[in-house]
């Protein structure tokens, strides 16, 4: 299994929805993301079968950075 990568430049206020729209894609192993300095401020894996009760706090976490970042860079891991 080949693993793809893909990048997505958005500002604060789009990204926990972006994220969002990423999970529930299904195909997605991990995402990473990154201020514009390119510095990385959370990553974390996702796996067949992971739940809500497990995707909360890290949606949690990801709402309170966005509230603080401009800019920043998601890149988002694929299993092809």
């Amino acid at each position: 299994m080949t693993k793809t990568k893909e990048s997505f430049h958005i500002n604060g206020e789009s990204l926990l929805k972006k994220i969002k729209e990423l999970i529930a894609e299904g195909n997605v192993t991990r995402i990473s993301i990154t201020d514009k300095a390119g510095k990385e401020l959370m990553s974390f894996p996702l796996t067949i079968g992971l739940v809500g009760v497990v995707l909360a706090p890290v949606l949690a976490a990801v709402g309170a950075m966005a509230a603080l970042l401009g800019e920043c860079t998601i890149t988002v891991e694929r299993a092809s």
